[in-house]
């Protein structure tokens, strides 16, 4: 920059200012190649797409083929055509838990561990077997809901503990059609598995103090605890009577398992403000120990007790 104005401001000398007209101009000219290349390249796409139409105008079996197409695209969307499962690299949004629970690829069996608490062969297995007992009879305003279905809710309602409002709605069902389920569902495991949680017999009954005796516990039978089922706020009874120790409204339900942790007795229904030896004095297991119908072994007085 060379010089001054009268003012004594510096301006540009002759060379300068030839240096940036030169760069002005040989920007607008970039910006004018650039406009007119990428008119071009319109222009040739477009008469490259009418010279592919007009052939496709031209063959014999324009019509049919444009008819099976369309055919074929409406088979894709309808879901005719099979397609293979993409593995999962990510966890797809879908229309809810029961819908992902539907889908059979690579992570089903986590996700089944993950929202029901079970393998996707044993859940499986309950479903075929409380089948028959859970299905609805069809009607004229909507399709019933299948037993899978049904008996999927009730394990995620009892996996995962939220409430109705919530569980229901990841299985696009309603709030009453959720509490009938686990109601169902309930009754039947009942009826179908009765024979499964009982108290041990035959060799069994045998096997069992045995592997407790080894353990260094003599004519045991089992492993006796509590443990506290939260509910909402009971409306028909005194709420101060469900409040326990950890401030909040729940239930007891005493649970007995052996060594294998094969759940032998339950007994569930007392309110949460009760103690556990309480809840043991008052339970069928302590009736039914006084009557010398559970252990029929001489009493025996640990070391050290």
């Amino acid at each position: 920059m060379e010089g001054c104005d009268h003012d004594g401001r510096a301006v540009l000398s002759s060379a300068e200012k030839t240096a940036v007209a030169a760069a002005a101009v040989a920007v607008v000219r970039r910006f004018q190649v650039e406009r007119a290349a990428g008119r071009m390249k319109v222009t040739l796409s477009r008469r490259r797409q009418r010279i592919l139409l007009q052939r496709v105008l031209d063959a014999p079996d324009c019509v049919t083929t444009s008819e099976a197409v369309l055919q074929l695209c409406f088979a894709i969307g309808c879901g005719v055509v099979p397609r293979t499962t993409p593995r999962w690299w990510m966890r797809r949004r879908t229309g809810g838990t029961w819908e992902d629970l539907r889908l059979c690829d690579d992570p089903t069996d986590g996700y089944f561990r993950e929202k029901l608490r079970m393998s996707r062969r044993v859940f499986i297995e309950i479903s075929e077997a409380c089948a028959p007992l859970l299905r609805r009879q069809v009607t004229f305003y909507r399709e019933p809901l299948p037993s899978e279905q049904i008996v999927a809710y009730a394990l995620y309602r009892w996996a995962t503990g939220e409430s109705y409002d919530n569980s229901t709605s990841s299985f696009g069902i309603g709030r009453a059609s959720g509490i009938l389920a686990v109601r169902d569902v309930t009754n039947t495991l009942l009826r179908v598995y009765g024979d499964r949680i009982s108290w041990p017999t035959g060799v069994r009954k045998q096997v069992v103090p045995r592997a407790f005796l080894d353990k260094g516990f003599p004519n045991y039978h089992g492993a006796v605890d509590c443990t506290h089922i939260y509910v909402d706020k009971p409306t028909n009874a005194p709420g101060e009577n469900y409040f326990d120790r950890k401030h909040r409204f729940s239930v007891i339900a005493q649970v007995v398992v052996d060594l294998d942790l094969r759940v032998l007795d339950v007994f569930v229904g007392y309110p949460g403000s009760c103690h556990d030896i309480r809840v043991i004095q008052l339970s069928s297991l302590s009736r039914r120990a006084e009557q010398g119908v559970l252990f029929r072994g001489p009493p025996v007085t640990l070391p050290g007790g």
